[in-house]
């Protein structure tokens, strides 16, 4: 289920590339992190409104815990969205894709000091297949490669996700209403957004003219719907049947799905909304980077051989 919830939340970042590229010629003047505001503001407080209306007989039981559940998510979620999205506007978008996968290297080692124990070997080697594998997928390029604004903006929101991740996984939070704390969460993450797209906004009228059209209302009814409503909820609900390590290496496999994507759906989007955005070709990068991250999560749940019972016994008189 986690697997199919990073599948839809991979389904945003065609979709918010295509809205980017409407948005040209929708609010000329307006700049990235604007489009990137309004895109998470309306997203969130549409699908919020939406859960909202579904579960309005049971909202008005919403507890504390559900309250503070939310809230942590939100703060984390969109501080590392809106670090993400500041941190691409001055370093290639390869470059943070591999930064942000960071956070299936930064939870086994939060979890190892919480724990005070290392984590498997599998673990080990699952996560360094991971990384090799976000390495080949985006193509990063070693030469020009610094810790600069960017990229430590980009980090510093890997961190975000990471503690977002941690925070689904507290065991207080275990008998929360899925529905409950995703409301929290959801208003939350549109409420981070209202000073960046105010302070960003080239017009008053930009608000409404960035969304004015069918394909764009389209381009959104995409990220709230499988990529907010249908991914945050499988996320929310079955990561508490996970470890939290687990979990971060399967949401990895987002820019496997991401490229997959890209081999058909920018076309089908030019051909709708009249924008220049040409399908991706399948390169031998795609194979390997996501052979790698597929057989590491495969080897993470491969189960472990134990030795019988027996076996115990006859090594236990032989000593």
């Amino acid at each position: 289920m986690l697997l199919l919830g990073t599948a839809l939340w991979a389904l945003s970042f065609p979709a918010v590339k295509a809205i980017i590229a409407a948005h040209e010629t929708l609010v000329p003047g307006a700049n990235s992190l604007f489009i990137s505001a309004l895109c998470v503001l309306y997203r969130f407080a549409v699908a919020a409104l939406i859960m909202v209306i579904l579960a309005a007989r049971t909202l008005p039981k919403l507890t504390r815990s559900e309250l503070w559940q939310g809230v942590g998510l939100g703060l984390f979620g969109g501080a590392g969205i809106l670090l993400q999205v500041d941190g691409m506007s001055d370093i290639p978008a390869s470059t943070s894709a591999f930064l942000t996968q960071c956070y299936c290297l930064f939870i086994p080692i939060w979890v190892a000091l919480c724990q005070r124990r290392w984590p498997a070997g599998k673990v080990f080697l699952s996560c360094g297949l991971v990384v090799a594998g976000v390495v080949v997928l985006a193509g990063v390029d070693w030469k020009n490669f610094r810790l600069g604004r960017g990229e430590l903006e980009t980090l510093a929101g890997s961190v975000m996700f990471t503690g977002q991740i941690l925070w689904l996984e507290r065991p207080k939070f275990a008998g929360n209403n899925v529905s409950h704390f995703s409301i929290v969460m959801f208003v939350t993450m549109a409420l981070m957004c209202v000073p960046v797209a105010l302070a960003s906004a080239p017009s008053a009228g930009a608000w409404r003219a960035a969304f004015s059209t069918a394909p764009t209302l389209g381009f959104l009814a995409i990220l709230v719907f499988p990529c907010t409503l249908g991914a945050y909820l499988l996320m929310n609900h079955w990561q508490r049947f996970v470890p939290a390590t687990h979990a971060g290496l399967i949401y990895c496999v987002e820019p496997v799905f991401t490229s997959l994507f890209a081999l058909f759906l920018p076309g089908w989007f030019s051909s709708w909304a009249g924008i220049d955005y040409p399908n991706e070709t399948l390169r031998m990068t795609l194979l390997v980077g996501g052979g790698l991250i597929t057989f590491a999560n495969v080897l993470l749940y491969l189960p472990v051989r134990r030795p019988s019972g027996a076996a115990v016994a006859a090594a236990a008189q032989g000593n």
